[in-house]
This record gives structure tokens, sequence and C-alpha cells, in this order.
């Protein structure tokens, strides 16, 4: 499927912006280390799953130093309802312990430093950087890479790669905003298993759409 214009690319960021004014990160979180936190059990677990992990879990350890002096083991049993739970707990306590020895408790505000502690990967990084600190980044997950690469803003299975080609189409200051509206656009329309193109407001310009639904007849006006 071929790539989208930079006209068309203008076009279809002005309607999921208005399609999805509200769009915001789904972890509930009060300062970059809770989002920190939660990003990383966000791993294959939905946000709703996690929002209710959290909620007790940030009550029993209130910061870094609290989870540096558990032990993964502990951690564990606070967060079995996750998937993958045993790892992240490995990673939850030996990144804060990190945290603690090196930067005071406090996570930095920087992708090189966020990917060197266990557990967080560049996705992470740029969830953190973006919502806690307000740095442009554009973070892709599951739902990003699947419709960026149907709509024709990126062509590429990889993470790294679909975010250098979205970041060279979509300008800078929107990066943030962009995850959230393509994260939204994936959940309530572009699901994986059964897009609703028939409701989609940017069904013209996806490429998926005319390479596919559209040869159908498909095609709805949508305002």
């Amino acid at each position: 499927m071929a790539l989208l214009s930079k006209k068309e690319t203008v076009e279809v960021m002005d309607k999921l912006s208005k399609r999805y004014p509200d769009a915001k990160c789904a972890l509930n979180h009060s300062n970059p280390f809770e989002l920190l936190i939660a990003t990383m059990l966000s791993a294959q677990c939905t946000d709703v799953r996690v929002n209710i992990v959290t909620e007790r879990l940030f009550q029993k350890y209130r910061g870094p130093e609290d989870f540096a002096a558990a032990t993964a083991e502990e951690v564990q049993e606070d967060i079995r309802e996750v998937g993958l739970f045993r790892s992240k707990a490995q990673n939850i306590v030996a990144t804060c312990r990190i945290l603690m020895e090196q930067y005071g408790g406090e996570v930095p505000a920087d992708r090189d430093k966020l990917v060197k502690l266990p557990g967080v990967g560049r996705k992470t990084a740029n969830v953190v950087l973006s919502n806690a600190f307000g740095i442009p980044a554009l973070a892709v997950d599951t739902h990003v890479l699947r419709v960026s690469n149907r709509i024709g803003l990126a062509k590429s299975d990889s993470p790294d790669d679909t975010e250098r080609q979205i970041c060279r189409r979509v300008p800078k200051s929107q990066w943030s905003q962009a995850h959230h509206w393509l994260i939204h656009h994936g959940r309530q329309i572009c699901a994986a298993r059964k897009p609703k193109c028939e409701a989609c407001p940017i069904q013209e310009h996806c490429q998926y759409f005319r390479s596919t639904a559209g040869r159908k007849g498909r095609a709805v006006k949508t305002s």
C-alpha cells in the first residue's frame, strides 16, 4: 500500500483531532514515577486492569524507595492480575533501586537513560516523556502500529521504524497527541479483526480501505 501524501497526512491528523478531541493517556497517574510503573505493567495487559491494580499498589508503595526496599516476590503478590507479573515485578524492583542509587529517586526526563532501566523499552520511555514531561514523543504500541500502517502513515512491521516514519510525516508539535488519536481510533474504529470502515472519519484517505473494502463498494459518507 502507498503512503499518504503530505496533504492527506495533514487532513488525516485534522480529522482525527476533531474526532478524538479529549484523547489522553488512559493510565491513571499523579507523577512521572507512577506513570513509569503503570506503563511497565501495561505490556500485554489492558489499561483498565492496570488502573485497578495501581489504585491499591500506589497506596502500598508510595514511591521508588518503597519498591526498592521490597523483594520481587513481594511485589509479585501485589500485581498477580497483570500478565507477566513475575518478570514485571523483578524489573520494577530493579528499576526502582537504580532510580534511588543513580537519580535520587527521580525519573530521568531523558530517553537514553530511561531505556537503560530494566523492563523499559522505547515505547515506555516515549509514553513517560510525552505524558509526564511534555516532551514531544510518539510511542508505538499495537494500536498505533496497526492503524498507522493501515492508513498509510507508515509502511513497516517494526515499531521503531514505524515511529520514525510517522515522525517524519507528522509535525513534531503533534507527536504526543497523534499517539493518543491513533490509539483511540484503533480502539473505537480500526479494530484488529473487524475494522468499522463504514463509520471511519478518514475512510477516503485510508490506504487499507482503498485496497480492500473500497473494492467491495462499501464506501459510506461520514461527516
